[in-house]
């Protein structure tokens, strides 16, 4: 009992160790956006916490910085890339996992192998296919690459194929068709494994850089992470407004992350209703 108890406070020790590291540069990251002007913040020793602190970091960062814009666009992709990935991956994963049909198995392979090229490779051809289509210079093409996801299909097609026959039975008897099956039944079902694909796109399309770089020349189009980069780049660098815009972009993420655990749960098969 005493080894145990033992054993326990080691790996308390540990996971506060761990968090520790992990929540210190963000810390140090906030801190350092709340640092007036006149303190030094290469100071030797370093201090964290910030002696007189100042929001004008924030405010010079929204005046003198189309930020609303870069927030705009940024949400829109994000949400667009969301619902696109939610309703595609559930259609294409809904037959994949529940109906019996010829190469069902092969058409899953070459999906899933997808996963292992990346993006750079197909990001010359995609590139070409925006500009062939007009779409250079377009919020659209921000979101078509990520309108459905292999990896967003195999994990729906897993959660699918965990949904009892009896659920889609019952469906079946009461009048709903494979459609109505696959929305009274399938997506009630997979609450938790959408919830966590919509997160996974969110933050995948929200602090994507590359492809944003590649497709658009128009400041006006940008997306946080390029409006970002602009403020590392000009020549008047002031590492406070930097630390600002890095907290504002976090953010989001951190308050869907808020909203959206507690819809997470272990099973959510109970929530499946008769059409």
């Amino acid at each position: 009992m005493r080894q145990r108890t033992l054993f326990d406070v080691v790996q308390l020790l540990f996971l506060i160790l761990l968090a520790l590291l992990v929540l210190v540069p963000l810390l140090w990251l906030v801190t350092t956006s709340l640092k007036g002007p006149a303190e030094d913040i290469f100071s030797s020793p370093p201090a964290l916490l910030p002696s007189e602190p100042s929001l004008q970091a924030y405010v010079r960062l929204f005046q003198d910085n189309p930020l609303t814009t870069y927030l705009l666009n940024s949400s829109i992709v994000s949400a667009l890339a969301v619902l696109a990935n939610v309703l595609f991956c559930s259609l294409a994963a809904y037959p994949l996992a529940r109906m019996r049909f010829a190469g069902r198995g092969l058409v899953l392979g070459m999906v899933v192998a997808t996963i292992l090229i990346p993006f750079q490779v197909v990001m010359i051809p995609l590139y070409l296919l925006m500009v062939q289509l007009g779409l250079r210079n377009t919020l659209l093409a921000l979101v078509i690459p990520q309108a459905a996801t292999a990896f967003g299909l195999y994990l729906l097609r897993q959660s699918f194929l965990a949904v009892p026959s009896e659920l889609e039975d019952a469906a079946r008897i009461d009048g709903c068709s494979r459609l109505g099956q696959w929305w009274n039944v399938m997506i009630p079902a997979a609450r938790a494994d959408l919830i966590t694909l919509a997160m996974f796109v969110f933050i995948g399309t929200w602090s994507d850089f590359l492809w944003p770089l590649v497709i658009l020349d128009d400041p006006g189009l940008y997306t946080l992470p390029l409006g970002l980069q602009q403020l590392s780049s000009s020549f008047s660098l002031d590492w406070r407004i930097v630390a600002a815009g890095s907290v504002v972009s976090i953010l989001p993420v951190l308050i869907l992350f808020v909203m959206l655990q507690r819809f997470i749960l272990p099973s959510a098969t109970g929530d499946a209703v008769k059409g």
